[in-house]
């Protein structure tokens, strides 16, 4: 049976976005959460703790294989929406971050961060390749809380709108003069997948409650055995990937918990198991 509707389908070809609701139990998102909390020492209790940088980035934890990460990683029901949406089973699962975004403090300014819009693609070759991304509430987000803002429909109105554009623009980040900006809200557990095409990114949080998410998507897993390999080490040495923008945590703290526990499914979303 199909996870989306023909309606939500639609609004998918039409929005660029799909919300796939109760993704995840709550307890499995709870985890998450105290993970983050654990991980960057912070008292969950202590707002006031809150306003520190250890081992996160502009609102990313630089947190990768935590179980409680892979739990939702391999649950069958996001399986099952990235295969409708992708056409086919045979997926590997990104190795990506969790998100804490506290609200804004007066005596904290340099953490209220006012948002943004931009595409995780270079524009200036159009059109990019169909893929996913996708984005986990971990707890009910509100409109106003900081959570996955998009240009609903500039997938498909991109090459109008670029002929607008001067030839120097910046491809990765557009001008959001005339453009409708959308806060999409969510219930802990939601699954936010949109297409990569799609303009988008987080919002500005004016709540007074912080936003948590954990990033997760899916792509057609590759004929690739180095890659495979790649993969298959940053899970048994529970390291981050190597890129610039994920520059990992350098106590090691990871390295010292349990590694995850993967199920048949998981295994494969990994590549340590071939499809």
């Amino acid at each position: 049976m199909a996870i989306f509707s023909a309606d939500e389908m639609a609004a998918f070809e039409r929005d660029g976005y799909v919300v796939l609701r109760e993704a995840v139990a709550p307890a499995a998102c709870e985890a998450v959460v105290d993970a983050i909390f654990s991980f960057l020492g912070m008292d969950p209790d202590d707002p006031g703790d809150w306003y520190r940088e250890p081992h996160r980035t502009n609102g990313f934890v630089e947190l990768y294989h935590h179980p409680s990460l892979w739990a939702n990683r391999q649950s069958p029901r996001i399986h099952e929406a990235f295969s409708q949406l992708l056409g086919s089973d045979e997926l590997w699962v990104s190795i990506d971050r969790a998100g804490f975004k506290p609200p804004p403090h007066v005596d904290h300014p340099d953490y209220d961060h006012k948002g943004f819009v931009h595409w995780d693609a270079d524009t200036s070759t159009w059109p990019l390749p169909f893929s996913l991304q996708a984005v986990l509430y971990l707890t009910d987000t509100a409109k106003d809380q900081g959570g996955y803002q998009c240009v609903p429909g500039m997938h498909r109105t991109f090459d109008e709108w670029v002929k607008t554009q001067p030839a120097d623009r910046d491809p990765r980040n557009p001008d959001l003069e005339g453009l409708e900006v959308r806060q999409v809200e969510g219930k802990q557990g939601d699954l936010i997948i949109w297409a990569r095409a799609l303009a988008h990114g987080n919002g500005h949080n004016t709540s007074d409650t912080p936003r948590f998410a954990q990033y997760i998507t899916m792509s057609p897993a590759e004929d690739d055995e180095e890659e495979r390999q790649r993969r298959i080490a940053l899970f048994e040495q529970r390291k981050p990937p190597a890129r610039t923008a994920f520059p990992g945590d350098p106590r090691g703290w990871e390295q010292e918990q349990p590694m995850a526990e993967l199920t048949a499914l998981g295994r494969r979303l990994l590549g340590l198991d071939r499809w």
